[in-house]
């Protein structure tokens, strides 16, 4: 799935790596991976994209 996280628009589009449990990695264009806690970070879903 392709993401963007809301508070961090320079990052770019992500791709999501793994989910395990609240523990979302995802690899962005500009940030690399990284980490969230899906608790505190609904990230975006971007449909049509790559």
């Amino acid at each position: 799935m392709i993401v963007r996280h809301p508070q961090q628009p320079d990052w770019g589009l992500g791709q999501v790596q793994s989910r395990i449990g609240d523990r979302i990695t995802v690899n962005f264009e500009h940030q690399g991976k990284v980490v969230i806690d899906g608790r505190f970070v609904l990230l975006e879903p971007v449909f049509g994209a790559i």
